[in-house]
């Protein structure tokens, strides 16, 4: 990551001023793969994203879909989210700069925005955002752009080893809890038991029924039991930064743009692919051998998936990268998918809604896990589909042309 090892100039690298078709493609196939990672979210209840015989998982090909989603999907797209959040935020900054335009105050008004987008979609769509995260940890991202890519790189790794302290904390929390002799100690493993275990299904009705009923019912739930994006700040905050950070040592040294060698490309991918999905294979097995405990699930999902989950990261970019065709149907079609990837997320996230809450079809919790990944290609067959005529016509997606102008006009308030 920090040394490209003779990169060689890619064809995707654009003129001055125009877009890498690198981050677009990279961004496309982040935003269509991870609904392989929210299905569940959408569909399930809250201890079913993590644990599969929480809800929807009684058949052994749902748990065969779990094991295989923990694979190859868990952690890396929103890792790769993260990686091109990081490497779009330096990118902007550059060209503000480039152009005399003051590019710290154009980010932060753009965070502003996005935040509030964010708790939009919090409160009144879906309870798996991310904006709002993103956006306040994207302020704290600001502080480090001044970093070279040495310093960007070990600065990522230092972040995803505070997360590992802090992840660490939990669980011995959590593994001091289990004797739950106490008050105190049996409510913290209860409330580790709601998120990560199997709690009993009275437990779940509540959030079941407010999911079916009405769109006001669930806005009700969500404002009662949404998590605080501030607290999320601080728990999977260093996290997060530190994807950001490696995304900005990747764009700073032309990983990210196509300026490696496919050798260095081929090496990279052939190294952290497999190493990252054979350690997720083995966190998935032993989850599997505890019979799905709590204990095994938090320690994964917490702890051990954290450093493996940047390497696997890093490790699909090159091989998304190698698999490039500049110009191509589907590289053109998964670019527009990414340029477009703000649209096509919040879009997501009202479609699946309407189908599994009440105020649609009202399937929330009534489909079996497996059954869930039906949903997938429909819907990035809609991406591929509806993105590149809209550009093609309008020249950005609708949210990201909003965001935009909500942006511009702080920026003419401001002035």
């Amino acid at each position: 990551m920090v040394d490209g090892s003779a990169p060689a100039p890619s064809p995707a690298v654009p003129p001055t001023g125009a877009r890498w078709v690198t981050l677009d493609v990279l961004r496309g196939v982040a935003v269509m793969a991870i609904l392989l990672a929210n299905l569940p979210g959408f569909a399930l209840p809250d201890p079913a994203y993590s644990n599969p015989i929480a809800w929807g998982g009684a058949r052994s090909i749902d748990r065969a879909s779990w094991f295989l989603n923990e694979v190859f999907v868990n952690g890396r797209m929103r890792g790769l989210f993260s990686l091109l959040f990081g490497a779009s935020t330096l990118l902007i900054l550059q060209r503000a700069d480039a152009a005399g335009r003051n590019g710290a105050s154009i980010h932060l008004r753009r965070m502003a925005v996005l935040f509030l987008f964010g708790l939009l979609h919090l409160t009144f769509i879906w309870t798996g955002d991310i904006l709002a995260h993103y956006a306040l940890v994207g302020v704290i991202a600001l502080g480090f752009v001044g970093l070279g890519t040495r310093g960007l790189f070990w600065t990522a790794i230092a972040m995803a080893g505070l997360s590992m302290a802090m992840g660490w904390l939990e669980c011995f929390g959590l593994l001091a809890a289990a004797a739950r002799d106490t008050p105190q100690s049996a409510a913290l493993w209860n409330l580790y038991q709601a998120a990560f275990g199997t709690p009993a299904p009275s437990q779940l009705l509540p959030e079941i029924a407010a999911m079916r009923g009405s769109w006001a019912t669930a806005t009700a739930f969500r404002l009662e039991n949404n998590g605080n994006p501030l607290l999320d700040l601080i728990q999977i905050g260093p996290d997060t930064l530190g994807a950001m950070l490696l995304g900005m040592a990747a764009l700073k040294s032309g990983f990210l743009t196509g300026q490696w060698s496919r050798r260095a490309y081929r090496r990279c991918a052939a190294i952290t692919i497999p190493l990252a999905c054979g350690a997720y294979a083995a966190m998935a097995l032993a989850i599997m051998a505890s019979d799905y405990d709590v204990r095994a699930v938090a320690l994964v999902e917490l702890f051990l998936n954290i450093p493996f989950r940047l390497i696997g990261t890093v490790g699909y970019a090159a091989l998304i990268l190698l698999l490039l065709t500049p110009g191509g149907w589907w590289t053109t079609r998964i670019a527009a998918a990414g340029r477009m990837a703000f649209s096509n997320y919040l879009a997501t996230s009202v479609v699946m809604t309407f189908i599994f809450y009440g105020h649609g079809l009202g399937q929330f919790a009534r489909w079996n896990r497996a059954d869930l990944y039906l949903l997938a290609p429909p819907m990035w067959a809609s991406m591929l589909l509806w993105s590149k005529p809209w550009l093609d016509r309008f020249g950005q997606g609708p949210l990201e042309r909003i965001w935009r102008m909500a942006t511009n006009a702080r920026l003419n308030q401001a002035a």
